[in-house]
C-alpha cells in the first residue's frame, strides 16, 4: 500500500513595521482564502503580535480592533511614561492584548510559534519559542525610546527588529523546507543610496528667504518623527543585510511607503494592501509547494 505524501506547508517570517504591520492580516487572509497551508510563523515586532493572533485563532479580533482605530482611540491607549525607559508604558496597549489571549502559553498553539526580541544589555537576538504568549508578542515590539522593555527571565528585552527585521533565519533553524517571508521596507526607494555632498554656508545664504524658510520648515521634523525615520532607515539596511545572506524561497512585498510607522489608523489600507501583494504570489507558492511534494 502506497503511503500519502506528506501534506506541504509553508513556514511564514512576518517582518516588523510598525503600523505597515497591518499588511500582515491581509497576507495570512490571501494564504487561508487559496488553501495555503501555513506549519509554523515566526514573527518579528508587529509581525509577532499579528502571527501570535493568527496562531491563538485571534486574527478576527484583532482585525476588527485594528480597523476601529482612529487618531483620538490610539492616543487613548496610549499610556505616557515620563521618565522611564521608554516613552509609552505599554500597559494598556498589553491589558488590551491580555483580553483576547487570555494566558495562552505558546505552546498551546496548535503550530510552532517564535517571537524575535533583542536583548538590550548584550544585543543578542532572543528566539522566544515557549512561555507567554502576549509577554513573547510584548517583548518583540517594545520599540527603545517608544514603549518600556520587558523584563523576561532575566533579561530585558526590546524590539526584535534591531537584530532581524524579517525573520527568515528562525524558520530556516526548524529545517522548515518552503519559508516566504514579508518586508515591509522593500519600497522606501533611496534608502541604501550614497550621496556625496558639500556644505556651503554661501550657497545655503543665497538661496532666497523663501527658499530658506522651506528648507527650515522641512528641517523642523519633531523628536517623534527623528526617532521613527532614524528606526526606519535601521531596520531597511538590516533587512538588506539579512535577507542578502539567507533569502526566503518567495519575499512578499506590500506597497506601502506612504504609509508612517506611526499610522496605526490607516489599517484598512495597509491589509488591503497585503492582501493584494499575496493574491498575485500565490500561483508561485502552489507550484513550488509542488515541486517539493
Amino acid at each position: 500500500m502506497l503511503q500519502q505524501a506528506p501534506e506541504t506547508t509553508i513556514a511564514l517570517a512576518l517582518g516588523g513595521g510598525a503600523a505597515r504591520g497591518w499588511s500582515h492580516i491581509g497576507v495570512l487572509r490571501a494564504l487561508d482564502e487559496a488553501g495555503i497551508k501555513i506549519g509554523m510563523v515566526a514573527g518579528t515586532s508587529i509581525g509577532a503580535l499579528v502571527g501570535g493572533c493568527y496562531l491563538a485563532g485571534k486574527l478576527d479580533e484583532l482585525e476588527e480592533f485594528a480597523r476601529s482605530l482612529t487618531m483620538r482611540r490610539i492616543v487613548a491607549l496610549l499610556d505616557f511614561a515620563i521618565g522611564g525607559s521608554g516613552l509609552l508604558g505599554g500597559m494598556r496597549l498589553s491589558k488590551r492584548m491580555r483580553e483576547h489571549l487570555q494566558d495562552i502559553d505558546i505552546e498551546d498553539l496548535d503550530r510552532p510559534f517564535t517571537a524575535v526580541a533583542t536583548e538590550i544589555a548584550t544585543g543578542h537576538e532572543i528566539w522566544i519559542h515557549s512561555g507567554s504568549l502576549t509577554t513573547a508578542i510584548h517583548a518583540s515590539y517594545a520599540l527603545p525610546g517608544i514603549f518600556e522593555p520587558v523584563v523576561c527571565n532575566g533579561r530585558t528585552l526590546v524590539d526584535g527588529a534591531l537584530v532581524n527585521p524579517v525573520p527568515v533565519s528562525v524558520c530556516r533553524a526548524q529545517e522548515e523546507r518552503l519559508v516566504v517571508a514579508v518586508n515591509l521596507h522593500y519600497d522606501l526607494y533611496g534608502r541604501s543610496a550614497v550621496v556625496k555632498h558639500a556644505a556651503s554656508a554661501t550657497q545655503i545664504s543665497a538661496e532666497p528667504a523663501r527658499t530658506r524658510a522651506q528648507r527650515k520648515k522641512s528641517a523642523r521634523i519633531g523628536m517623534t518623527n527623528v526617532m521613527v525615520e532614524a528606526y526606519n532607515i535601521i531596520q531597511d539596511r538590516i533587512s538588506r543585510a539579512r535577507l542578502a545572506g539567507d533569502p526566503p524561497d518567495l519575499l512578499l512585498m506590500p506597497r506601502l511607503s506612504d504609509i508612517g510607522l506611526s499610522e496605526f489608523h490607516r489599517a484598512a489600507e495597509a491589509i488591503d494592501r497585503g492582501y493584494e501583494e499575496t493574491r498575485t504570489k500565490i500561483e508561485d507558492i502552489k507550484r513550488m509547494s509542488e515541486v517539493l511534494v
